[in-house]
C-alpha cells in the first residue's frame, strides 16, 4: 500500500455544512475504492493565485491516504464530477 494525499480546493460561497458534505463525500469515495483514510487537515480560507470561476478565495483540504496504487485514479474520477470542487490533486507521498 502506497501513501497519498488528496488536495481539495472548495468554493468559498457555499455554507459550512455544504463544505462539510464535500470532505465528507471525498473520504467516502476513498474508503469506498479501498483506501485507508488519515487525519484530515483544513487549512480554510485562503486567497487564491488567480481567480478560478469569479472567485478568489476557497476552502483548502489535505485528506491523506493509504491505498493501493489503482485506487487514485478511481477518487479522482469520482472527484472530477463534483460540484463545489473547484480544484483538485492526488499526490503519491514519499516514504520517510
Amino acid at each position: 500500500m502506497n501513501k497519498y494525499e488528496l488536495a481539495l480546493v472548495v468554493n468559498a460561497k457555499i455554507d459550512d455544512d455544504a463544505r462539510a458534505a464535500v470532505v465528507e463525500k471525498a473520504k467516502d469515495y476513498i474508503t469506498r475504492a479501498g483506501g485507508k483514510l488519515g487525519e484530515v487537515e483544513d487549512w480554510g480560507k485562503q486567497k487564491l493565485a488567480y481567480e478560478i470561476q469569479k472567485m478568489n478565495e476557497a476552502f483548502y483540504y489535505f485528506i491523506p491516504f493509504e491505498a493501493e496504487p489503482t485506487v487514485p485514479a478511481v477518487v479522482e474520477a469520482d472527484v472530477r464530477i463534483m460540484e463545489n470542487v473547484l480544484r483538485f490533486l492526488v499526490v503519491r507521498k514519499d516514504e520517510e
